[in-house]
């Protein structure tokens, strides 16, 4: 059975323009890489979990707030390129990331030297338009922006530039 992780996408509508809340994975692997390298806050869930509930959870785990509440539009489940399934919610708010922070894992760091080390999840977030979001996303996680702004198309994007 494939692994499962369940991620919230967070996006704002300014002056006609979709941004999106996403976050540069932190340890020395992604250090240096910049494009398609981002991702939405997410993470693994078990069978039987909730994934609307994991998804809340993991945003709070690699941000250090809890995300915003507001209408939620669930997306069909994206395959990844490693095999993993991403079932992911876009919801509209805004958040501060001043003061954001991510829990961490450990990993043997130069490897091979039996020193371990602790590197947070999300080393930063930010806010993108849904241009520059998308190249920045990892490749298999594009599709979701492309969702986005096909649900957003005929709803509150058109609503919003027509004020």
């Amino acid at each position: 059975m494939p692994k499962r992780s369940a991620g919230l996408l967070l996006y704002r509508v300014t002056d006609g323009v979709v941004e999106v809340l996403i976050g540069h994975p932190g340890g020395p692997f992604w250090a240096r890489k910049d494009e398609g390298a981002w991702s939405i806050p997410k993470g693994e869930y078990d069978e039987g979990e909730d994934p609307w509930t994991v998804a809340r959870r993991e945003f709070e785990e690699e941000l250090g707030k809890p995300p915003p509440d507001g209408p939620r539009i669930e997306f069909a489940p994206v395959k990844q390129p490693s095999g993993k399934i991403i079932t992911a919610f876009a919801v509209r708010g805004d958040l501060d990331v001043e003061g954001t922070f991510s829990n961490t894992f450990t990993m043997e760091w130069p490897k091979g030297s039996g020193q371990i080390k602790e590197f947070p999840e999300i080393d930063r977030v930010g806010w993108f338009s849904a241009a520059v979001a998308r190249s920045k996303l990892l490749k298999g996680q594009r599709i979701l922006m492309d969702r986005l702004i096909e649900a957003l198309a005929d709803g509150e994007l058109a609503e919003s530039r027509s004020r």
